[in-house]
């Protein structure tokens, strides 16, 4: 049972700076897992690997992250709130600095798994301290300023990523976590300490995290290798794919049979709850979509520097915190799956209308389907939390939290993954289309505009990848506005959530 709020002797001034160093913390979580999207080109061409696999170091953090998450709620129990946060806090200052300093892929990617796996718990522990120190009828406005930063870390994220690679150095990305995380860790001894939580030992699942560690892994290995091996032709690939099946189904069976499962598995029992996840997953999939190609796109094609690709990306996010405030009034008033509904079908036209992109296109005609598409986001993501929390019982809510934090995670991940599989498939094709119905006549044409011959063949192929890729792009954002349109559907499978939410347990 939490004590009230005023029994913590904290005075308010203790309060607020607590609570600035909890949203801090949680904003430093989320900036970091958009910082990275547009500064993948930078890492790589320092790194000397590949653009693909350089988005290892984006599906990396979010597996390890979807990984620790679920150990969230018995990491508090067994060790206590505060110390969780604090050397969560710790281990990600540590590994921050790590992957500042990291001169191979292997590296860079080792330590942003161990930024994930210590990250993954200051989201939802941040949230938890929050509810402890501020009374009731306090707590919606610093649930409020919470929100805020997780809506303002992925609008700042390329931005700030962008910012520093183009005029400092990539590895800086990482080096300005380390003031931050000193300055929450500090923070969290000095003032904390009075809201530390009881500690109890809990039994873990030892087997059931060890099955969900192994499915995982072998899954995300064969996601990011299997554009380089040639997917199932290769036997490491099809052995990869097939013991994570194998082990999927085992934890599957395991966590629905084990007294203490360390992912609580029967709230899929609500069905309420299901097509909730079920939607936000492919939502978050199909939206991140963008977030990975766009700024990769526009800094490899067309020509634009990591900053102003990191502005065009983050639109979406800066309208998304102005609409916050009436999406959150709208809940009780109006069906929330008339909301979300709405919402998902509102993305989904947006990414049709990208879908018509071209090579020529300008700043704003990029920017502007952003800017719409984040008036969407607000609309989608409360009450969608909504939903689910409300379709399971209460003393489910912390776990159907988790098992939410958790799939969504994993969406990202995956579809980080297979987007770039297809959208390097798709230019292959593209581009042995566009060569086989190129008229003769260009390379003369080209040749009478003033080029020798040496330079006109690298012009024609200059041009041929330029329409190739963007062709691909488009591709793939129609499939992505078709499985939105899906995700729409899918939510009036949910019966109408009655009563109020408890939402101190979303993480």
């Amino acid at each position: 049972m939490t004590r009230p709020a005023e029994t913590y002797h904290l005075t308010p001034r203790q309060r607020i700076l607590a609570a600035l160093v909890l949203a801090m913390s949680n904003f430093m979580v989320v900036l970091d897992l958009t910082i990275a999207n547009v500064s993948v080109p930078h890492i790589a061409g320092n790194l000397g690997i590949s653009p693909d696999q350089g988005t290892w170091i984006i599906t990396s953090y979010a597996v390890a992250e979807a990984i620790c998450v679920p150990l969230t709620g018995w990491l508090a129990q067994r060790f206590g709130a505060v110390r969780v946060f604090t050397f969560g806090m710790m281990g990600f200052g540590f590994f921050s600095m790590l992957c500042g300093m990291s001169v191979t892929l292997g590296m860079l990617v080792a330590c942003r798994i161990g930024q994930g796996l210590c990250g993954g718990p200051l989201m939802p522990m941040s949230q938890t301290l929050l509810i402890r120190i501020f009374p009731p009828e306090s707590r919606g406005r610093v649930m409020g300023l919470w929100a805020m930063t997780t809506l303002a870390g992925p609008a700042v994220g390329p931005i700030v990523g962008g910012y520093i690679s183009d005029n400092w150095s990539w590895h800086w990305i990482f080096f300005i976590n380390l003031p931050i995380a000193v300055v929450c860790i500090f923070s969290a001894l000095v003032l904390l300490r009075p809201v530390e939580t009881e500690r109890r030992k809990v039994p873990i699942d030892f087997i059931g995290l060890a099955l969900l560690i192994f499915w995982i892994g072998c899954m995300q290995i064969m996601l990011d290798i299997g554009r380089d091996h040639d997917w199932f032709a290769d036997p490491m690939i099809v052995t990869l794919g097939v013991l994570a099946l194998i082990g999927c189904i085992v934890f599957v069976i395991w966590e629905l049979t084990e007294e203490h499962p360390v992912v609580d598995l029967r709230v899929f029992r609500h069905v309420g709850f299901t097509s909730g996840v079920v939607t936000l997953s492919l939502c978050f999939g199909a939206y991140f979509a963008g977030i990975v190609i766009i700024p990769q796109w526009l800094q490899m094609s067309m020509g634009y520097p990591a900053e102003s690709a990191g502005y065009v990306t983050s639109f979406t996010a800066m309208t998304a915190i102005l609409a916050a405030p009436l999406a959150g009034r709208a809940i009780g008033k109006v069906d929330v799956r008339l909301m979300i509904s709405g919402a998902v079908v509102w993305m989904g036209c947006v990414t049709m209308w990208r879908a018509g992109w071209t090579s020529t296109a300008d700043f704003w005609t990029l920017s502007l389907p952003q800017v719409v598409q984040g008036f969407a986001m607000p609309f989608f993501m409360i009450p969608l939390t909504t939903l689910t929390l409300g379709s399971v019982r209460p003393e489910e809510t912390a776990s159907a939290a988790g098992l939410q934090n958790f799939l969504r995670t994993l969406a990202v991940a995956i579809s980080t993954s297979l987007v770039l599989t297809s959208w390097g498939d798709g230019q292959r094709v593209a581009r042995n289309e566009l060569v086989s119905a190129l008229d003769p006549g260009a390379g003369a044409t080209l040749a009478n505009s003033g080029l020798s011959a040496a330079q006109t063949p690298q012009m024609l192929a200059d041009l041929v990848d330029q329409q190739a890729t963007v062709i691909s792009m488009n591709h793939v954002f129609f499939a992505a506005a078709l499985i939105l349109f899906l995700a729409g559907a899918l939510v009036w499978f949910a019966p109408r959530p009655t009563g109020k939410v408890d939402m101190s347990a979303a993480h």
